[in-house]
């Protein structure tokens, strides 16, 4: 049946002695798994095609994680002795890549890095002159506001309502004799004095004090 019908086909017999009897045109066990996969539900097939699915997928996410850890190994220096010569130059053009992005993105961040440096003092050496700026504006207002308080102070530099015959700095008289008997100290005289000259005898007594005034003043 099995040649004729170009089938396979499968045979099992019990006998009434308890014997078994079997054939099988692929085998018996290989036939009796097929039949139990084309009997089973639709549901039950999806189900099993889907399991199967994941079971190979899990499979190949396996071997990959496996070999990402032998390649970061390699590249870490370990476990080189299974590796041969064309391996071994192709993790060393791998090492040599890596090396040298790793040094320019060095480069570039340094040299972000300095310009935003550069940035910073730019901005405080406007700062700086603004702050100068502000300092010597602030020193001429004070300046000049302490200039007119000092003028404003003084008045009696150009009043004419002083009296003509007083001192602004009064002098401590001491006794005709004393200033007679001792070399008289250097005396300043400011402000605007009129000398009335004395009558009588007590004139030349008087000319001769004023006179050693104006010497002691003058040496």
């Amino acid at each position: 049946l099995s040649v004729l019908c170009d089938a396979e086909v499968a045979l099992i017999i019990f006998s009434s002695r308890g014997k078994l009897y079997e054939f099988g045109s692929s085998g018996i066990t290989k036939t009796l798994e097929r039949y139990q996969r084309c009997s089973l539900s639709p549901q039950e097939n999806a189900a099993e095609r889907e399991t199967q699915s994941w079971y190979q997928e899990v499979s190949k996410l396996k071997a990959k994680y496996e070999s990402l850890q032998r390649a970061q190994r390699h590249l870490l220096g370990e476990d080189l002795g299974p590796l041969n010569v064309k391996e071994l130059q192709n993790l060393e053009k791998q090492l040599e890549g890596a090396l040298l992005q790793a040094r320019q993105r060095k480069t570039q961040l340094m040299i972000e890095q300095m310009e935003e440096l550069r940035r910073k003092e730019r901005q405080l050496g406007d700062l700086n002159k603004q702050l100068k700026i502000k300092v010597s504006l602030e020193m001429s207002s004070l300046e000049a506001a302490e200039g007119q308080g000092l003028i404003r102070g003084l008045p009696w530099l150009w009043s004419s309502s002083v009296p003509s015959g007083s001192s602004m700095f009064p002098m401590h008289t001491s006794h005709p004799s004393a200033a007679m008997d001792c070399d008289p100290e250097p005396v300043l005289q400011i402000g605007y004095h009129q000398y009335a000259p004395a009558e009588g005898p007590s004139a030349p007594r008087s000319m001769a004090i004023e006179s050693n005034i104006i010497q002691g003043w003058a040496l």
